[in-house]
């Protein structure tokens, strides 16, 4: 049965026994998603407005870092999010990530969790999301994007996730100069992703990570 950790930020990440993983890094879940998708994604992309595409909704704490990061700007913020396995409802009303979103934290967390399945939901000022129940690998997702956060489980997990034939998928939906985010940094992902039309480029990680991953699709 999945369960609640804390990590050494103080913020909450799941773990799944059966892939002997956590959704997040137990150096600080937190300030990972700030770290790879915020500092290095959101804050680097310039498009406006901004599409953006996550690759594993999970517990929802990249959408809601992304949406209270929003407000700080006028830009237009469109997030589409894809997940196969949501996370149970139980465990999503024990997570403390809006304790690290600032003073609209809880609304706004509780605005995307309740967001419905299948439809672009206005959430604040200038964030919307779209939340799709699929399989990225088999399913036909809609629109291009020009950021796109890659949150899957890693390579040795869900290698069908990192594969040459998921990257050109993702390629196909990503605009020119569209940038791609990830975690992993192994040599499998990179090459993939090269071979798929992006420019690799290591970035320093968060603690515990020594290098994250900012693709731009060529």
């Amino acid at each position: 049965m999945n369960r609640l950790v804390t990590t050494e930020d103080g913020s909450h990440t799941v773990y799944v026994p059966e892939l002997d993983e956590h959704y997040h890094s137990t150096n600080g879940a937190v300030q990972e998603s700030e770290h790879i998708f915020i500092n290095c994604g959101f804050d680097f992309c310039k498009a406006d407005p901004l599409r953006i595409l996550e690759v594993g909704f999970g517990t929802g704490l990249n959408a809601l870092l992304t949406a209270v990061k929003s407000l700080s700007g006028i830009r237009e913020v469109l997030y589409t999010s894809v997940e196969k396995y949501p996370v149970e409802d139980k465990l999503i009303r024990l997570l403390n990530h809006n304790q690290f979103a600032g003073e609209d934290g809880k609304v706004i967390s509780d605005l995307i969790y309740s967001a419905p399945w299948g439809d672009m939901k206005k959430i604040c000022r200038n964030f919307s999301i779209n939340k799709i129940l699929c399989d990225v690998v088999t399913d036909c997702i809609p629109g291009y994007y020009d950021l796109i956060y890659y949150d899957a489980f890693g390579p040795e997990k869900q290698p069908e996730m990192w594969s040459s034939t998921i990257f050109e998928k993702i390629s196909a939906m990503t605009v020119s100069g569209g940038i791609l985010l990830t975690y992993s940094s192994k040599g499998l992902v990179k090459r993939n992703l090269r071979s798929n039309g992006f420019k690799v480029k290591r970035l320093p990680g968060p603690p515990g990570k020594r290098h994250i991953i900012r693709a731009i699709k060529i």
